[in-house]
């Protein structure tokens, strides 16, 4: 019987467990581990402006788009915090010399479990130290590059000050079909995406983020973190998202 398998690379012929450390690709940021001094400062600077909640100055100060975009584009500031259910229009590079746009909306962020969501799944040790959590969004692409088989460039921001990126599966995930863009992915396309995540060390998810580079001041989303199969929290009750971390956790 062939056992399903989660990879982030060419799975080998003998896989047949999910390995954490392929799993989960953990970006440590800048302040958090060597580096260029002048880089980290700028990069904390960043990262201290998104915690209050407002772009920063310089951003919401200048009219040039940070990348160039097709005319009447008009990019999401740097440093944006957002909530749940609201748009910000991004730009990034997905290879040298090209550009790619995106409409992006986070719609809802969910704390699964594995005896729930990956039944029949052969787990190690080190997975199940982690956390599942799917990541619902609507993405459209407004630019002139065909991004055809790229990933989401969406990350979850956990307890441990990281970054992590999607999880990619080696067959059909039901649960949340993960999956990248489709082949062809022009401009006005658009795709209504489920990413999954598998925090660390049992990690909460604080933040959905758009960083494409680690000196890019983060876009995020946050709200509340409700339940797969669970009842959606009422207006007024307590939320049942881990608490938060300070947003300097980015840089």
């Amino acid at each position: 019987m062939h056992t399903p398998v989660m990879r982030t690379r060419p799975a080998s012929a003998t896989a047949t467990a999910l390995l954490a450390s392929a799993l989960v690709a953990v970006l440590t940021l800048a302040g958090c581990s060597g580096g260029d001094s002048s880089k980290d400062a700028s990069a904390s600077g960043s990262a201290s402006d998104s915690s209050s909640g407002t772009p920063s100055d310089s951003a919401s100060a200048s009219t040039k788009p940070y990348l160039p975009v097709p005319g009447g584009v008009e990019l999401t500031a740097q440093g944006s915090t957002l909530d749940l259910g609201q748009r910000a229009v991004v730009a990034y590079e997905p290879r040298q010399k090209e550009v790619g746009a995106l409409d992006i909306k986070v719609t809802g962020m969910e704390r699964t479990t594995f005896a729930k969501s990956f039944q029949g799944w052969q787990l190690d040790k080190g997975t199940l130290s982690t956390t599942p959590y799917f990541v619902h969004a609507s993405v459209k692409n407004v630019g002139k590059t065909d991004l055809g088989g790229r990933p989401v460039p969406l990350y979850i921001v956990d307890g441990h000050n990281t970054l992590i990126e999607a999880s990619t599966f080696a067959s059909t995930f039901k649960p949340c079909p993960s999956q990248p863009f489709p082949a062809k992915f022009k401009r006005g396309d658009r795709v209504k995406a489920c990413l999954v995540y598998l925090s660390p060390k049992h990690g909460d998810l604080t933040a959905v983020s758009f960083r494409p580079t680690q000196d890019f001041n983060p876009i995020t989303w946050t709200g509340k973190v409700t339940t797969v199969g669970g009842e959606q929290p009422k207006k007024g009750a307590k939320s049942n998202q881990p608490k938060k971390g300070k947003k300097s956790s980015q840089g």
